[in-house]
């Protein structure tokens, strides 16, 4: 219903109308009748009036006021409200299979309630004595759709398969909604990866980055040229304004400063694709790794020889160069309690078997020793030039012998110092892990690497300065920690270890990166 072009600026429209045309006032007035504030009713969450004043919009207290006009909720029997729209994958697949194991985690039970928009799913959460507690709507659209929502006051959260662009972030904060790429207004709630997938009769088994791109551009248009048949090659992607669509846009047609081709064929939504590849002895697709089934994926290659497949851990630790968190974004605004605690449900180690049952990566920590880094090791070796002499790479297999690698690992954004969205959110898991005293008595080292651009001593320093930068970050944020039961140091090797081929801008954003080897 929303063209990407004028989304927001339609949106914005559509907000100061609604404002105008469907002004609910009311006024509330304090207990001892001293104090009175008039204004437009923007919502209520159960315990707090959210309320558009000449003063701006103000959040006060239900407990200390009463009150007056048609748009007063009803105390006895009210029940909060929350709006998610956006992704319709996370709205319809994740978030309810989430919510499930909420319910059953409090005693509660949850109830579909029907309605007239075929978009639209409602839950209706109730307590043991079958009282409801909180309405869950859930507007399974587009990522852009739910921004513009937000942006409208249609929705609380937004549901979203790719990042918020800096148009939105901007629009949004202008509206006094808040800047959403600040700390705590957003989560990454799962882990998807974006991954190339044909037709099981297919030969070709894998495909550079930059070849990708340069298929979805046109640049690309027959088999031969990567390896398989003399025949055309027909893409097929999702419609253009899905968020998976744009994370295809940004993570893999904007790094090589690439258009799409007006020629692929755009579906209605990632089944739609895999069905299409899966009758297509010559088509190409790209969905995430959660969609990808009868089909064959392809691995990512380089031409350092290094290759890396989707799984669940290579997505995990973002190894994967494609890998896609999915998020939810929230403005500067109170949420219900239940809702609150839902969301904090939604990152505990609870909520991470309901995740991968909905076919997402979860964020659980999970550890692999040296033993099963063997691959790596290897490639270190036959790939270490004069600047990586043995003595160092003997250095690394010693320092790291005895320790086991954390999933959780950091990156940055291209060419920038600056952490990526998914390692903003791991930031916040290591540290709740922190402070829940998982890593007490054992020892945590936040290990550099690097790419291979420039003199290795260079890259050496500035693989340590990234390890400190991250130890820093994370400390910081574990506020309630008993650090002193934790012994935490840093170390960095450099361009010793890479994971990626140093060819392309993807193999050196996977190679720029902050592991955690813990014992």
């Amino acid at each position: 219903m929303w063209h990407r072009c004028a989304a927001f600026s339609a949106a914005l429209c559509f907000f100061l109308t609604a404002l105008s045309a469907q002004a609910q006032d009311v006024t509330l007035l304090s207990r001892d009748k001293s104090v009175e504030i008039s204004g437009t009713l923007l919502g209520f969450d159960g315990e707090f009036y959210r309320i558009d004043t000449i003063y701006g919009e103000l959040t006060v207290d239900g407990s200390g006021v009463s009150c007056d006009g048609p748009a007063c909720p009803n105390l006895l029997d009210f029940v909060a409200e929350t709006v998610f729209s956006g992704s319709t994958n996370i709205g319809t697949r994740l978030l309810p299979r989430v919510l499930e194991a909420f319910a059953r985690e409090n005693g509660w039970t949850i109830v579909p309630v029907a309605t007239s928009d075929a978009t639209e799913v409602v839950y209706v959460l109730k307590s043991s004595a079958d009282k409801d507690l909180a309405r869950f709507v859930f507007r399974n659209r587009t990522s852009d759709e739910g921004f513009a929502d937000l942006l409208a006051n249609e929705a609380d959260i937004v549901m979203s398969t790719r990042e918020i662009r800096p148009d939105e972030r901007q629009l949004i904060q202008d509206t006094g909604l808040g800047d959403l790429t600040a700390a705590n207004r957003s989560r990454v709630l799962a882990l998807d990866g974006l991954v190339a997938v044909v037709h099981e009769s297919n030969p070709v088994n894998a495909i550079a980055p930059a070849q990708l791109a340069q298929v979805l551009a046109g640049r690309i248009e027959n088999w031969t040229e990567l390896g398989g048949p003399d025949a055309p090659i027909s893409v097929h992607l999702v419609d253009a304004k899905t968020g998976i669509s744009q994370a295809i846009e940004d993570q893999v047609l904007s790094v090589a400063r690439m258009g799409a081709s007006p020629s692929i064929d755009r579906l209605a939504d990632v089944d739609a694709v895999t069905d299409a590849v899966r009758r297509d002895p010559f088509g190409l697709g790209i969905v995430g790794f959660a969609d990808a089934s009868e089909v064959k994926v392809l691995t990512l290659d380089g031409p350092c020889g290094l290759s890396l497949a989707a799984s669940r851990q290579t997505i995990k630790t973002e190894d994967y160069p494609l890998t896609a968190p999915v998020f939810l974004y929230f403005p500067t605004r109170r949420l219900p309690k239940t809702v609150r605690e839902f969301l904090a449900f939604a990152r505990s180690e609870k909520a991470q078997a309901p995740i991968r049952a909905a076919g997402f990566v979860d964020q659980a920590q999970e550890t692999t020793g040296v033993d099963f880094q063997g691959l790596r090791f290897a490639n270190a070796i036959r790939l270490a030039g004069q600047e990586v002499g043995l003595d160092e790479l003997q250095r690394m297999a010693t320092t790291l012998y005895d320790l086991k690698r954390l999933s959780t690992t950091f990156r940055f954004e291209a060419g920038s110092a600056q952490l990526d969205a998914q390692s903003r959110s791991n930031v916040l898991h290591l540290a709740e892990a922190l402070e829940r005293g998982e890593f007490d008595v054992k020892k945590m080292v936040f290990v550099g690497f690097s790419d291979g651009q420039g003199p290795a001593a260079a890259n050496q320093r500035i693989a340590m300065r990234r390890a400190q930068e991250v130890r820093d970050a994370v400390i910081e944020a574990a506020e309630t920690s008993r650090l002193d039961e934790v012994s935490v140091s840093v170390d960095a090797f450099g361009e010793a270890l890479p994971m990626a081929c140093d060819d392309s801008a993807w193999g050196r954003q996977t190679n720029r990166r902050v592991e955690i080897w813990v014992n």
